[in-house]
């Protein structure tokens, strides 16, 4: 059964940094929980000698903070803790299976401002939580079951650093690409968004023979996804377009999505990428059951594209976790979001920006295809996107007006094959308008009218 989650969200804890959830006394409390839960979910420890938690994270100020907090909770439980340092989300996932440790924390706020922060948690296998496993962990942070086990003396855990998180991970990705395939002869424009992958994406890129112009490497502590990197792709664009590149990569924070730009300076996004990989998958014969899992916000000419080709596109709440819990569930091998979280799971167990990358750069190499080519395998139907920032996320059907309005609104596109879709942003303070049609003017039309009714009543003015 559900449960009112009181500190994690969609995916994981996150909020501003020192200040609550997301202090360093909560993530002590977190760390605790989480070894306990973890050091009981099985007789023993993966290594069979200690039971350990790995813990990464992304470029930061503040994971400095947590990432000691977390430890001290860990290694008071008897835990030992595994430092990885800065690394992508996947590589994290990736890392704690290499290891074989009993399970992985990631610090990160993925494409939020470096004023917010978060910590994600992985399962032994890699795969991020079950909803029963992070409701165990809510429970004993707030219960205080556990402040009565304090382990004393030899049985505290011990903290030790790895050096070759980043060069395990490189191999990892580098393996999703076609052996004896190479980059050599492609001109490729990367921003790393001064987050977590201002190493790793850049080193497997020039490993397999790319010419690179690379931004976004230089992180301080306050600069990640500022003004660059997946949250504003434009800047990417700009540089395809004036060093005459034939793609451009673009990463968050943690680079567990990722967004594209082809040789004209047109961004690829998270559909188009799933259009592409998934159809040759499917004219290949390796997608499994021949199905790619999609959520509601993917666009629903993904859905006729595919129905066209003999398969079936599946949906599923926002978010990826809610992605790979159909896919697991399912026995799926693909699947993802229009923001460009990409799970192949042949590959990986969560969403990977460069392995998606890697496969759309494996495709151009193959047909011989420039992306913009690739990308015209499908057809878009007009969609609009809307934001709206609020101060509180009261329940919209709490706010005078603003469903009824979203009634109509249907009335008006859903007969012509439309769709409408209003929500929270589980992890920002946005309400999110979706609405998607074959007439722009109409889609414009109650975008207005429904964000100004949301927007007068709950907006955040400040």
């Amino acid at each position: 059964m559900s449960h009112t989650k009181r500190i994690f969200g969609t995916d994981g804890v996150r909020g501003r940094a020192n200040v609550e959830p997301v202090t360093a006394e909560t993530a002590l409390k977190l760390g605790r929980a989480a070894a306990h839960v973890f050091k009981n979910l099985h007789g023993q420890a993966r290594n069979r000698v200690r039971y350990r938690i790995v813990i990464g994270k992304d470029t930061r100020l503040s994971g400095y903070m947590l990432e000691n907090a977390l430890s001290s909770g860990v290694l008071s439980m008897g835990v030992d803790v595994v430092f990885i340092g800065p690394l992508p989300t996947p590589g994290v996932a990736y890392v704690t299976r290499s290891l074989r440790a009993d399970a992985g924390i990631v610090i990160t706020a993925s494409h939020n401002p470096y004023d917010d922060n978060g910590i994600k948690f992985f399962r032994p296998d890699g795969y991020k939580l079950d909803d029963q496993i992070e409701k165990q962990i809510e429970d004993l942070v707030f219960s205080g079951e556990i402040e009565n086990i304090r382990p004393t003396a030899g049985e505290i855990g011990k903290a030790y650093r790895i050096e070759d998180a980043i060069g395990r991970y490189v191999e990892h990705a580098k393996a999703s690409f076609p052996r004896g395939m190479t980059l050599e002869g492609m001109r490729i424009v990367v921003d790393c968004g001064h987050g977590a992958s201002y190493k790793t994406t850049p080193a497997v890129l020039q490993e397999l023979g790319a010419e690179l112009i690379v931004f976004g490497t230089q992180p301080n502590g306050t600069n990640i996804n500022h003004e660059c990197g997946s949250m504003h792709p434009q800047n990417l664009c700009q540089k395809v377009r004036e060093y005459r590149a034939d793609i451009g990569i673009a990463h968050d924070g943690d680079a567990d999505r990722v967004l594209l730009c082809d040789e004209n300076g047109q961004i690829i996004d998270g559909d188009d990428i799933m259009a592409i990989t998934g159809l040759q998958m499917l004219a290949d014969g390796t997608l499994n059951k021949k199905t790619l899992v999609a959520t509601v916000m993917s666009n629903a000419g993904l859905d006729s594209a595919f129905t066209k080709a003999g398969g079936t596109v599946l949906r599923t709440p926002v978010g990826d976790k809610h992605v790979i819990d159909m896919m697991l569930g399912g026995g799926y091998n693909l699947g993802g979001e229009q923001s460009g979280h990409l799970i192949f799971r042949d590959h990986s167990t969560t969403g990977d920006g460069l392995v998606a990358a890697l496969q759309i750069l494996s495709a151009m190499k193959t047909s011989g295809k420039p992306l913009s080519r690739l990308a015209r395998c499908w057809t878009r139907y007009p969609q609009l996107v809307a934001n709206v920032k609020v101060r509180v996320k009261t329940p919209f059907e709490e706010l005078d007006q603003v469903m009824d309005l979203v009634k109509q609104a249907e009335a008006e596109v859903v007969p012509l094959g439309g769709r409408v879709l209003l929500r929270y942003s589980g992890t920002e303070p946005k309400a999110r308008l979706l609405l998607e049609g074959p007439e722009q003017a109409v889609l414009e039309k109650w975008s207005a009218i429904i964000c100004e009714s949301i927007r007068r009543q709950a907006g955040d003015v400040s």
